[in-house]
């Protein structure tokens, strides 16, 4: 049986999903963005992507799967599609008969049961995980501060997106559609609130025009853990990430980033 990483010593394993749609009369497309409750320990009352902890029956399901991807990969993904289902409502990286109804009755099997497993067997499905791209990997380490995450991300498309939302009302209590750049846009004007590494993906994100791009980028650039360290730029003290990584902000001034 695979089992997770210690969370003292290598951060806790999370991931998380952009999840992409046309955007409206062919203009950039939209992502998925959900608020945190403000009563979630970490990034409380933040607007970030769909994900969450991976957890110990993900690890099990990874190793017992096989096919390409190691067994704490496909962890990952599988917490991607679980995660997804939970709080959104949306069957991301599964296969088989799926349409809104049966989504939202695995959903609630899935709230159920709190594992994934349960929910192939009970509706017949199969994972699909070639539905997920990896596309960073973030890990802000900080010894003072004990609940670390190490985050796995990824892409996912839905393509016309006309499917249905809902927020699951206990990590988040909203969700919405918006491009990247409306996202930092409304991060601007004080409306949503974004951590660092939330901020930098969504700068990156606003490069693409489609889905296809955002892809292509994403398996051009090998994903390496990025670790924010501190930088001094003209005697003012910056978080600041690699300049290789496929970023096009790679720094911020300290006194304006957003704690989790």
């Amino acid at each position: 049986m695979s089992t997770p990483s210690d969370p003292a010593s290598e951060g806790i394993p999370a991931a998380t999903v952009v999840i992409f749609r046309h955007g409206a009369d062919d203009g950039p497309p939209e992502i998925l963005m959900t608020i945190r409750s403000r009563e979630m320990v970490f990034a409380g009352g933040m607007a970030v992507f769909p994900g969450g902890r991976v957890d110990p029956a993900d690890f099990d399901l990874g190793a017992r799967i096989g096919g390409p991807l190691d067994p704490e990969e496909a962890a990952h993904q599988i917490a991607v599609v679980r995660e997804t289902l939970e709080e959104t409502g949306l069957a991301i990286g599964l296969s088989g008969d799926i349409d809104a109804a049966q989504a939202r009755a695995a959903r609630d099997y899935l709230q159920q049961t709190g594992e994934l497993a349960p929910v192939l067997d009970h509706f017949g499905w199969d994972l699909d995980l070639a539905q997920l791209t990896p596309f960073a990997r973030w890990f802000p380490k900080n010894e003072r501060i004990p609940r670390v995450y190490d985050t796995r991300f990824y892409l996912a498309d839905l393509g016309t997106g006309a499917v249905e939302i809902e927020a699951d009302l206990s990590e988040n209590t909203h969700l919405f559609w918006t491009t990247a750049q409306g996202a930092l846009d409304a991060a601007e004007r004080g409306e949503i609130k974004v951590i660092f590494p939330t901020r930098r993906n969504l700068e990156r994100l606003a490069l693409f025009g489609s889905y296809a791009e955002a892809k292509a980028q994403a398996e051009a650039i090998p994903v390496r853990t990025i670790t924010p360290y501190m930088g001094d730029r003209d005697g003012q003290t910056w978080l600041e990430i690699g300049e290789d990584l496929g970023y096009p902000v790679t720094g911020e001034p300290l006194d304006t980033v957003a704690r989790g």
